[in-house]
């Protein structure tokens, strides 16, 4: 009797490990990353608005900077970007964030040259000085990213799509 027992509380120490490590880590694994960073940059004074966009993409209304970032992007489509600190730079709400929600924008050129950008849903953002922990957030979703993405750009935007943070590379 002792020999089963023990065979039985085995096999379910193996069923356990099995279904909560095996399948959930090999999928994870299988994901390549397309881009992966650790620095994002503000927007300055010469792309806020409209006057300069990138990727047809418009800079906030007035400069941003940011304290740190990091993030990847998977081949699947699969989005995370970690801010910390951002704050407007100039105005007067300088050192401080105002906006409630950021959003995350993957930039893609296509084959033909054109541009396809793909814009993540709201994501909260602490409000308030950068020194009392304002301007953070953490986004992550997945997105359904065109077939080819060549030359990713990430944004953090505002909910309206204006960007307040991109990849520095």
């Amino acid at each position: 009797m002792y020999g089963k027992s023990r065979f039985v509380l085995v096999f379910a120490c193996m069923l356990v490990v099995a279904f909560s490590v095996g399948p959930f880590s090999q999928v994870r694994a299988q994901q390549p990353k397309v881009l992966e960073f650790d620095s994002m940059v503000g927007v300055p004074t010469a792309l806020t608005g409209a006057q300069n966009p990138i990727r047809g993409v418009n800079g906030g209304g007035l400069p941003w900077t940011i304290g740190a970032a990091h993030g990847e992007l998977t081949a699947a489509g699969h989005l995370e970007i970690e801010v910390r600190g951002l704050v407007f730079a100039a105005g007067p709400n300088t050192g401080s964030n105002t906006v409630p929600s950021f959003r995350g924008l993957v930039s893609c050129l296509l084959n033909d040259g054109s541009v396809a950008n793909v814009l993540t849903g709201p994501f909260p953002a602490t409000l308030g000085p950068a020194t009392a922990g304002g301007g953070n957030s953490d986004i992550e979703a997945d997105l359904a990213l065109p077939g080819v993405c060549l030359a990713p750009i990430i944004f953090v935007t505002s909910p309206g799509g204006a960007w307040f943070a991109v990849t520095g590379r």
